[in-house]
């Protein structure tokens, strides 16, 4: 008797990672909370925003997109956990030796995980940077030029937000695979999310102005922005940097991933 021969297809593969994705509660939990976050405060900070106060909440915003989208960065810390959790949480309990046992060339775990996480996210946090701007736009003061999804750049800007925090989702994924420990590929994460960003305050000027713009949050900022700041780079610059970071992660935990042992 011939036994049957299976063969294992990307498809497959992807399937797979799609049903452990959604099987696992921090899967959706950690989503939930990330649109939950981008909602949340952008339409808290659209509501509270002071046009004369500097220090205020959307202080820095000069346009409603701008406030829609104050919750940016906690969304991005979110979905970059949710990336860390897929990727590393399978070496935390064991569950890696199964998996690539199934996938013996390894590899096409890592790229569908990234892309289920990456595509997951960038989707789901577009629709919340819409529903942001929707809501908190009739809450922005008169005094700020009111703006509709028809004018020039806002849906680009609320689309560019999903794309954004999709790449950080990547990053998250490269970050886990590479470290291989979700306490470790979270400090990372935040550390260059959120504490970097304030370290280069205490460089020399001219050595901040260089270094700011290549930021993964600086160059996200970029791409969401309706306006274009002289110090920052040109949104196709920003996002190539942004797509360098995903790329530079994820090879680097594709190498440790093909050459060690999980």
């Amino acid at each position: 008797m011939t036994s049957p021969t299976y063969r294992l297809t990307a498809r497959g593969v992807l399937h797979g990672e799609w049903t452990k994705f959604w099987s696992l509660r921090s899967s959706w939990i950690t989503l939930a909370v990330s649109v939950l976050l981008l909602v949340a405060v952008g339409m808290i900070v659209a509501g509270t925003f002071e046009p004369n106060d500097d220090r205020g909440p959307g202080g820095e915003a000069t346009d409603p997109v701008g406030l829609a989208l104050s919750g940016a960065t906690f969304a991005a810390l979110a979905v970059g956990v949710l990336g860390v959790l897929l990727a590393a949480g399978e070496y935390s309990t064991g569950m890696i030796r199964s998996t690539l046992a199934a996938v013996p060339t390894r590899l096409p775990v890592l790229w569908s995980k990234a892309a289920i996480a990456g595509g997951i996210a960038a989707i789901a946090t577009a629709a919340g940077a819409l529903v942001s701007f929707l809501v908190g736009a009739p809450l922005v003061p008169d005094v700020m030029t009111a703006l509709g999804l028809g004018d020039d750049g806002v849906l680009r800007a609320l689309l560019s937000a999903g794309l954004y925090l999709g790449l950080v989702a990547v990053i998250g994924v490269g970050l886990g695979a590479l470290v291989r420990s979700s306490a470790g590929g979270i400090t990372i994460l935040a550390g260059v999310l959120l504490i970097l960003p304030g370290l280069t305050m205490l460089l020399p000027a001219t050595w901040a102005a260089n270094i700011n713009p290549y930021l993964p949050s600086n160059a996200g900022d970029t791409i969401m922005s309706l306006t274009s700041s002289g110090a920052a780079l040109s949104r196709p610059a920003s996002l190539a940097v942004l797509a360098g970071y995903a790329a530079i992660t994820l090879g680097a935990a594709a190498y440790r991933l093909a050459k060690s042992d999980a």
